[in-house]
C-alpha cells in the first residue's frame, strides 16, 4: 500500500457515511484522483478546512491497486479559495472550472498543464475579482489541450484567412469557418472574439491587460469553448445555467 505525496486542487467534496468525506481531487503527479478522507466531518477532524472546493493543497494519500478510492491519509493546506466563494460571480465562476475539469480530465493520467491552468485561472478571480478574462482562458485552454479547437486565423474549409471578415461556428464541428463555407446552424463569431482567442492562445494569462479586450468578446469566447466541452462530454454542465446569472 504506498503513499503518495502530492500538490493537489480540491475539485469536489460530498458527505459519505455519518463522518467522512468524499473527494475528487486534481493532483499535480497523478492527475484526477478521488479518494475517502476518513473522519473529516468530525468537528475535530484534523482536516480542518483543507478539502473545501478548489484549496490548493499539499495532499498524502495511500492506494491499492484493487480498490477505485484512495485513503487520504493528511492535508496541508497550500492556499484557499473560501474568501473568493463570497463573491457570487467568483464563486460561480470556480464552480465552472472546477466542474470541467473533473468532467474533461480522465483518472489517474498526469496532466501537469491542465493542473497549472486551474490554479492559474483560479489565482487570477482572486487577486482581481473579475472572471471574464480568467474564465474566458480557461475555457480556451482547456479545449485546446483537449485537442478540440481549430485556428482562429484561418477558414478550416478553405484555409482563407479570418481577419476582419465574418466567421463562424458549431459545437458540433472543431474549427472556425468563412461565409462562403459555413455549414447550417453555425452561429457568428465576431472579429474581436476571434482577436481575443488568438491572442489568449499566445500569451500567459498573467501577461494579458483584461481593458485591452472588450467583455462582450471575452464572454463570446466563453460561451464558444464551453459550448465546445459540453458537446465534447456530452451533457450540459450543471454551474453554467448560475453562469449566465452571474455576469
Amino acid at each position: 500500500m504506498p503513499l503518495h505525496e502530492t500538490e493537489a486542487i480540491v475539485l469536489q467534496s460530498y458527505p459519505l457515511g455519518e463522518a467522512d468525506r468524499l473527494v475528487s481531487f486534481l493532483s499535480r503527479s497523478m492527475g484526477r484522483v478521488r479518494g475517502v478522507a476518513a473522519g473529516a466531518r468530525r468537528p475535530k477532524s484534523r482536516f480542518g478546512s483543507t478539502l473545501e472546493r478548489m484549496s490548493y493543497v499539499r495532499i498524502w494519500f495511500f492506494e491499492r491497486e484493487t480498490r477505485e478510492l484512495v485513503r487520504i491519509n493528511q492535508c496541508e493546506l497550500i492556499e484557499s479559495f473560501v474568501d473568493v466563494f463570497k463573491d457570487y460571480a467568483a464563486g460561480v465562476a470556480l464552480a465552472v472550472m472546477a466542474e470541467v475539469t473533473e468532467a474533461v480530465l480522465p483518472d489517474r493520467e498526469a496532466g501537469d498543464p491542465s493542473f497549472r491552468l486551474l490554479l492559474l485561472s483560479a489565482q487570477a478571480i482572486k487577486r482581481h475579482m473579475e472572471i471574464d478574462l480568467p474564465l474566458a482562458y480557461f475555457a480556451l485552454w482547456t479545449v485546446r489541450l483537449g485537442g478540440w479547437l481549430g485556428s482562429f486565423e484561418r477558414c478550416a474549409r478553405c484555409n482563407k484567412q479570418l481577419a476582419g471578415i465574418p466567421a463562424y461556428a458549431s459545437r458540433a464541428v472543431s474549427g472556425v469557418f468563412c461565409g462562403n463555407c459555413r455549414g447550417t446552424g453555425m452561429k457568428a463569431i465576431s472579429p474581436d472574439a476571434l482577436n481575443a482567442g488568438v491572442k489568449m492562445l499566445a500569451d500567459r494569462l498573467d501577461k494579458i491587460e483584461a481593458s485591452n479586450i472588450p467583455k462582450t468578446a471575452l464572454r463570446e469566447l466563453s460561451r464558444y469553448s464551453l459550448d465546445l466541452i459540453e458537446h465534447q462530454i456530452e451533457r450540459k454542465l450543471v454551474s453554467r445555467e448560475m453562469l449566465e446569472t452571474a455576469v
